[in-house]
């Protein structure tokens, strides 16, 4: 692969990844420290919904370009630099006096960084070879988890000594930085042509896919093999900070320092195994690696508050999310019709992030109903149903990329 494009790929995977725990975990850090109650913390992750509504707008950017840039890198910098804008005014905000305006800046930030993901999904599609394919996909997870470790771990680190303004305020300067990869990125207008109209953008992709045998089974499998990770995801911090009593500046050095390992390891072995055994056979392993991975902070709410024990935790979800994640991409990268990558990989996109958003918000109100001890071993059981999916694999009516 060259070297540009292997830069490009770090530094796109990166700005897609970084907005997410400033609109997730991060915020929901920052709103637990302001004293606001576990119902409303949970209630923002409705915030982030629009990671899963993103295929309704998906077609408009197949179909139409932005002048000057090309038709994916167009769309990209104008979202660049909404996220940029918007976490400025956020980071100008105070969540005890004005959680309206909160609210709205988190919901702007989340809508400019689904639109920008679905043009880079698209741009990756178009701009690797099929035997590049793989490995740019690891690349993107690799430095977009490394996106969420700095907007997680090392946000909550600056907030700690600096507070959260100045944090959220190099958050939006690093989104800036993020524009290099746009400018370097190459046009992809004459590998992938626009679709003739937008009628043709909406409709075609959809009936794709209706037409596929067992698709149903796909999509299912698309929303549930990542559910448990979510729910757990979605009251991690605040189990971690009020739960557990850990101090911000604990969490954030185990998230920037053993955590940013962990997930660069998770990735590598992700890619090994996608090279050494079916897609199936990973995805079945990676989905027990990341069900197990919660039962870590399970640990943590039996043994109490122990850093070496978060240190543990924190490393084993980083290293699932990195396998599952690559695997994950990779069947849903390699089920999208060539012709419609952009609204079918967004549909797909979407559905993952569905629980996160849909399910994720009423976490907090589990979070009081069940107690701590008994949530995360919830959110652990899950993970069943989409591992229970992989049972119908043959049933799914994948092509045979796929499977190889």
């Amino acid at each position: 692969m060259p070297s540009r494009r292997l830069l490009v790929l770090i530094l796109l995977g990166f700005a897609s990844g970084l907005p997410l725990f400033l609109t997730g975990s991060t915020l929901k850090l920052w709103l637990t420290d302001e004293g606001l109650s576990l119902g409303t913390i949970g209630l923002f992750s409705f915030v982030t919904l629009p990671y899963s509504l993103k295929v309704f707008w998906a077609p408009f950017l197949d179909r139409y370009a932005l002048p000057g840039l090309g038709r994916r890198r167009g769309w990209m910098l104008l979202m660049q630099v909404g996220m940029a804008v918007a976490l400025f005014l956020l980071a100008r905000s105070q969540p005890r006096l004005d959680l309206y305006r909160v609210a709205v800046l988190a919901l702007a930030v989340a809508v400019t960084s689904a639109t920008f993901d679905i043009a880079v999904d698209a741009w990756r599609a178009e701009a690797l070879e099929q035997k590049f394919l793989g490995l740019g996909n690891s690349i993107h997870i690799t430095a977009y988890r490394v996106a969420m470790l700095v907007s997680g771990g090392l946000a909550m680190s600056l907030a700690q000594f600096f507070g959260w303004r100045t944090s959220y305020l190099l958050m939006a300067f690093l989104t800036c930085l993020g524009m290099a990869g746009t400018w370097l990125a190459v046009n992809t207008d004459a590998v992938a042509h626009a679709p003739r109209t937008l009628q043709e953008a909406v409709v075609g992709p959809m009936k794709d896919l209706l037409r596929r045998r067992g698709i149903w089974l796909l999509l299912a499998f698309t929303v549930f093999y990542k559910l448990g990770d979510w729910l757990a995801e979605a009251m991690t911090m605040p189990f971690l900070l009020r739960g557990m009593g850990f101090t911000k500046l604990q969490i954030g050095t185990v998230q920037k320092t053993t955590a940013m390992v962990a997930i660069i390891l998770g990735g590598l072995i992700g890619g090994w195994m996608l090279m050494r055994m079916s897609l199936r056979k990973a995805l079945w392993i990676c989905g027990f690696v990341q069900a197990g991975s919660i039962l870590g902070f399970w640990a943590i709410s039996l043994l109490g508050r122990h850093l070496p024990l978060l240190v543990a935790a924190n490393t084993l979800e980083n290293l699932a999310y990195g396998m599952g994640g690559s695997a994950l991409v990779a069947l849903l990268m390699g089920s999208c019709n060539r012709t419609y990558t952009g609204t079918q990989y967004a549909l797909f996109s979407a559905l993952t992030a569905l629980p996160r958003t849909l399910f994720a918000g009423m976490t907090g109100f589990m979070a009081d109903w069940y107690g701590w001890k008994l949530y995360f071993p919830v959110c652990a059981a899950a993970a069943i149903p989409g591992l229970l999916l992989l049972l119908l694999w043959d049933r799914w009516g994948l092509p045979e990329a796929p499977e190889s």
